[in-house]
């Protein structure tokens, strides 16, 4: 017995050591709290639980010991025998891995990771198998949000359809395709990716080496900006914004290149057509000013023939026709000049109380002897006082020129009737007439601009177009509405034209200034037109007043010095220095004791700004009526007596 102890010992003392060994190990296991890790037998039931199971499924080690595995499934899972599937795998591999959605005790799913292991005994049979499960919810849910965030980009991108957004490979081939692409560029997915991006380009650019040129400024600095031509898919042109993006990826490898493309077709048209329109106004208000400069001793001619008695009646009716057809050029200027100032938006209305049918009354007064010339019954109906807010001479305009055409486009012998109503809180003024009418196809374009109701060149009645053009701005300007109607031809039109009604203003108690005779007055006329200096001087003499005449700038300074007049009427376009700048001369001299009027053939809002920032009392325009001198004229000796 003495001699067999000493050989047992080692055997002992190596069973104490594995029985620690599988203590310490098993301690391990069964502490672990991030990993669900336990043993299942061959048949699938449950035979260890750790503090980790318990945490992660939610189970208590005797409520899941002695269960089948399976109870961790989905019921889709279990009904495609999906745990069934996993023990076979690891029976016949040895491993088997996997993620998807598992069951904790209360229901709820999360993600997992399983990694099942086969166990063997010491002569190969399967004792069973060790599951290690961990939970990966919150990985997955950052994966889902990162995979909703790239499924929404990419949808977003894809469905954008006022650009083109799409992919390029390094060499510049098209790698992905979006609809706003196909819009643009007419390809459709599978007809362009794969093909290269030079095929958007004309070919005179592609032989330049343009679109290699592009993807080598984008790579050299980070991209590449461009405007020009780009052709579709059926040849046309379209002018395109297009930006080179250079692409890399996370490890700073160059993978490609993103170009985004915008059809600024339409922008460039309207840009050509602002600068056109600039264009066009700028060559208006030229014409206006050389169509005056004639016009205006013309008018100034026809004035004092006014002014002088005519014995004879051939030479009266010769007057009056060169007055009336003075008018109507000076009407179409006038016209051609305000669609300039309307389409530039530099026309400027006056808002104030305005009695309409004063307005009408002064109009069918204007038009009348034009009428009679045509053997017209003009008729002029008004109701009562019809106030509203606007600018006394626009309206003025707006009237005269529905009235002009209907005396235009009404035969010898017809009826015009101009009506003044109030109805429904609005003024509301009707133009009849009993001439061809308006076709249906024709009344809904009838306001727009160089438009005429009567487009037969045989029958033609003249005029450029504008007048009603104007009608319908200025109408609108102001606040109120036009319309036309016709039951066809042969029918005759009406123009009504509505304006919200306002109460009339309150009688206002200021007296009329008794204002000095003109014979005490001395008016000086600076025009490098003689023909206009002269007539303007013969008219202001027949109309009572002394005159001195200038044709150049240093003339006029040297007659101040000599003689020093009330006013002074300059011409802007002098030869020899501006007539803003003699203005400003004569103001350092004088100061306001010589009342400056300008008289031009410039008419647009900053020209009338420019003159009075000069120093000029008034801004008139050529030709100018016997009328509108005397009321220029009038308003500054009113100013002065008022000043005194």
């Amino acid at each position: 017995m003495h001699n067999d102890r000493p050989s047992r010992l080692p055997t002992l003392t190596a069973a104490v050591d594995r029985t620690f060994d599988d203590a310490i190990f098993r301690r391990l296991v069964e502490d672990v709290p991030d990993y669900a890790i336990f043993l299942i037998d061959p048949d699938g039931y449950v035979r260890t639980w750790n503090t980790g199971a318990a945490r992660l499924k939610g189970y208590a080690a005797d409520e899941i010991i002695g269960r089948h595995f399976s109870v961790f499934y989905p019921q889709d899972a279990i009904d495609r025998g999906w745990p069934a599937h996993e023990l076979h795998v690891a029976r016949e591999t040895g491993r088997f891995e996997d993620e998807g959605w598992r069951l904790r005790k209360d229901g709820t799913r999360f993600w997992a990771n399983v990694v099942l292991t086969r166990i063997l005994d010491d002569d190969g049979s399967v004792l069973g198998f060790s599951k290690i499960t961990r939970d990966l919810s919150a990985r997955r849910e950052h994966e889902e949000l990162l995979r909703r965030s790239e499924e929404r980009f990419r949808l977003m991108v894809e469905g954008v359809r006022d650009y083109a957004i799409f992919m390029l490979d390094p060499d510049g081939h098209v790698a992905s395709w979006n609809a706003g692409a196909q819009q643009a560029k007419g390809y459709a997915a599978d007809e362009i990716i794969g093909q290269h991006f030079s095929l958007f380009y004309p070919p005179e650019v592609v032989e330049s080496g343009w679109p290699a040129r592009e993807l080598e400024i984008a790579m050299a600095e980070g991209r590449c900006e461009d405007e020009g031509w780009r052709v579709r898919k059926d040849g046309t042109r379209f002018w395109a914004s297009v930006v080179i993006t250079t692409l890399y990826d996370d490890h700073g490898r160059h993978i490609g290149f993103a170009k985004i493309t915008r059809d600024l077709s339409d922008k460039r048209r309207v840009s050509a057509l602002e600068d056109e329109g600039r264009r066009v106004t700028t060559f208006l208000a030229m014409l206006g000013h050389e169509l005056r400069n004639p016009l205006a001793p013309i008018s100034n001619a026809v004035s004092i023939m006014q002014l002088e008695p005519m014995q004879s009646e051939r030479l009266r009716m010769c007057r009056d026709v060169i007055s009336r057809q003075l008018q109507q050029i000076t009407r179409l200027v006038d016209d051609l000049l305000d669609v300039g100032r309307i389409t530039a938006g530099k026309i400027h209305l006056q808002r104030e109380p305005v009695e309409l049918g004063a307005v009408l009354e002064e109009a069918v007064e204007a038009i009348e002897p034009y009428s009679r010339s045509r053997a017209h019954a003009l008729v002029f109906n008004r109701e009562g006082p019809a106030w509203i807010v606007g600018d006394r001479a626009r309206l003025l305009q707006i009237v005269s020129n529905l009235l002009t055409n209907a005396a235009k486009f009404t035969g010898r012998g017809g009826r015009i009737v101009a009506t003044l109503r109030c109805t429904a809180g609005h003024a509301e003024l009707s133009v009849a007439d009993n001439g061809p009418g308006i076709p249906a196809s024709r009344l809904r374009d009838i306001f727009n601009l160089f438009v005429q109701g009567d487009q037969d060149p045989a029958r033609t009645q003249g005029g450029l177009g504008l007048g009603l053009s104007l009608v319908q701005q200025l109408t609108t300007l102001m606040g109120g509405e036009v319309s036309a109607y016709s039951a066809g031809e042969g029918k005759g039109a009406e123009f009504i034209v509505r304006f919200p009604l306002v109460s009339a203003p309150s009688a206002s108690s200021d007296e009329t200034v008794d204002w000095a005779t003109p014979l005490a007055r001395q008016v000086l006329v600076v025009d490098d037109n003689r023909d206009a200096a002269d007539t303007m001087s013969m008219l202001l003499k027949a109309l009572g007043y002394r005159t001195r005449t200038a044709y150049d700038a240093r003339s006029a300074l040297e007659m101040l010095q000599t003689s020093r007049p009330d006013v002074a009427i300059l011409d802007i376009g002098l030869p020899d220095m501006d007539g803003r700048k003699l203005a400003r001369a004569i103001r350092t001299q004088y100061g306001d004791a010589v009342a400056l009027i300008a008289l031009t053939g410039y008419g647009q809002e900053q020209d009338r700004d420019a003159t009075l920032d000069a120093g000029f009392r008034d801004h008139l325009t050529k030709p100018l009526s016997s009328d509108a001198l005397i009321a220029a004229l009038q308003r500054v000796f009113e100013d002065d007596l008022g000043g005194a």
